[in-house]
């Protein structure tokens, strides 16, 4: 059971339960991140780069490829994460939603514009936006010495 402290909550494990707003600010300062999805009917995982577009997470690929097909009009799972391991503290945020791809020619000029930065060759304008319907984060704090 999450208790408070200082306007905190923090789990069972003693990790800082993050709201929706402070998930949402860590996903914005983030540009990699991890979708959960299905292929072949088993799950698979692969690494993004990605954007936010208000509470929407946007991620480029290609048409065909195996993310795109995986995806499309599908509830997917979502993870990001940073952690300083020196410290011993960092991150994770985790959601839910729903896949799709963008099909209006505006919205993908849109799209286009965001700062998602691209980092693997022969990606084109094929975008996929997923909602965050469910969003949670917890953080390590940084221990006191």
């Amino acid at each position: 059971m999450p208790t408070r402290l200082s306007g905190m909550r923090f789990d069972s494990a003693g990790m800082q339960v993050l709201s929706r707003e402070q998930c949402l600010f860590l996903l914005a300062h983030s540009a990699i991140g991890r979708v959960v999805f299905t292929d072949q009917a088993l799950p698979a995982v692969q690494p993004v780069t990605f954007c936010l577009d208000g509470a929407n997470i946007v991620m480029r690929t290609t048409a065909g490829s195996r993310l795109a097909v995986g995806t499309r009009d599908n509830v997917v799972a979502f993870e990001a994460d940073d952690f300083d391991v020196a410290l011993s503290a960092g991150w994770s945020v985790s959601a839910v939603g729903h896949a799709r791809a963008a099909a209006d020619p505006e919205e993908i000029t849109r799209l286009g514009r965001l700062p998602l930065k691209i980092w693997t060759p022969g990606v084109s304008g094929h975008f996929i936006v997923m909602t965050t319907d469910r969003i949670s984060g917890r953080r390590i704090p940084v221990p006191a010495l």
